[in-house]
């Protein structure tokens, strides 16, 4: 189940703890990010250790557009990961709802 950029932000709004992975390069993230965990698509499968302690919990995952977060949402699902969401529409629709 994907998760939209409104919702997202209402989630925030309230200081839900929540745990956010964006999966685009270091220099997008260096650019505009929202305080997500930093772990390009590439890295994910070296970086699940990092992550393990999540598996049951919910995931929110978030790229430029929702591309490869989608890959990255796939991913998680195959290694075990239960609750894994998408932001659709990524970093752009969140940042245009601002």
């Amino acid at each position: 189940m994907d998760i939209n950029a409104d919702e997202l932000k209402e989630r925030i709004a309230k200081n839900e703890s929540l745990h956010i992975i964006d999966v685009r390069e270091e220099w997008e993230y260096e650019e505009q990010n929202i305080g997500a965990m930093l772990i390009p698509l590439a890295s994910l499968p070296q970086k699940l250790q990092e992550i393990e302690a999540w598996k049951s919990q919910e995931i929110i995952v978030h790229c430029r557009s929702g591309a490869r977060s989608s890959q990255a949402q796939k991913y998680l699902q195959s290694q075990g990961f239960q609750h894994v969401r998408n932001l659709t529409g990524g970093i752009i629709k969140f940042l245009e709802k601002v």
